[in-house]
């Protein structure tokens, strides 16, 4: 997938300067010049129109994202269409789960929900800094740590024997969704018409 920097030779400029994915890292540890130059040089701002596909089989998936506005979520296809499998909003990570940090090709789909603005990180990036830096593997480690957990959340609400479980578990893990997600892109991600969420939705509201 070909993208490319649409903010020019001063793309941090509306950033504080440098750029955001700098600051994520520093929520895990503090960082050397080194790796920030590189992170400055190397990621890059971009937006996507809504409904636009982010990554998809049909185009080589060469970077992972961080979401700073908007909204997109992971699907595979299926006979009844879409099938969501994750949903991503600001300062998450959007990336294909199955080649996470790899350019290999994935079944997965990523599509933005509504208008995103969002940082692109190069796994070819990614992986030099791993190679070169110790730091940057503890940090790696801790990123990958959040999206393993989500992964096997992910996993357990897709186990629940009800739709309203999986609605209940989701409102627990997932309620800051509630109002920033359409509704039918949860009832996809729980695996329900979206009739029957509204059901549930109701129902609660009157328990």
């Amino acid at each position: 997938m070909i993208l490319k920097n649409e903010f020019g030779a001063n793309k941090w400029e509306h950033f504080g300067g440098v750029s955001p994915l700098i600051a994520v890292f520093k929520t895990f540890h503090e960082l050397n010049p080194e790796i920030e130059e590189i992170i400055n040089e190397q990621t890059f701002p971009l937006t996507f129109a809504k409904n636009k596909h982010i990554a998809s089989p049909f185009k080589k998936n060469r970077f992972i994202y961080l979401i700073l506005q908007g909204a997109v979520h992971g699907y595979i296809k299926t006979e009844d269409g879409k099938a969501t499998t994750w949903i991503a909003v600001k300062n998450e990570l959007a990336g294909t789960i199955r080649n996470l940090w790899t350019e290999e090709a994935s079944e997965e789909y990523i599509e933005s929900i509504e208008p995103v603005l969002a940082i692109a990180i190069p796994h070819a990036m990614s992986r030099h800094l791993y190679n070169e830096f110790p730091i940057a593997n503890f940090v790696g480690r801790k990123m990958t740590e959040i999206y393993f957990k989500s992964a096997s959340e992910r996993a357990f609400i897709s186990r629940l024997p009800t739709a309203k479980k999986r609605y209940e578990r989701f409102l627990f893990t997932y309620n800051y969704l509630v109002d920033q997600v359409p509704l039918k892109y949860i009832a996809s991600f729980l695996n329900m018409r979206l009739e029957t969420l509204s059901r549930i939705r109701t129902a609660m509201l009157r328990d």
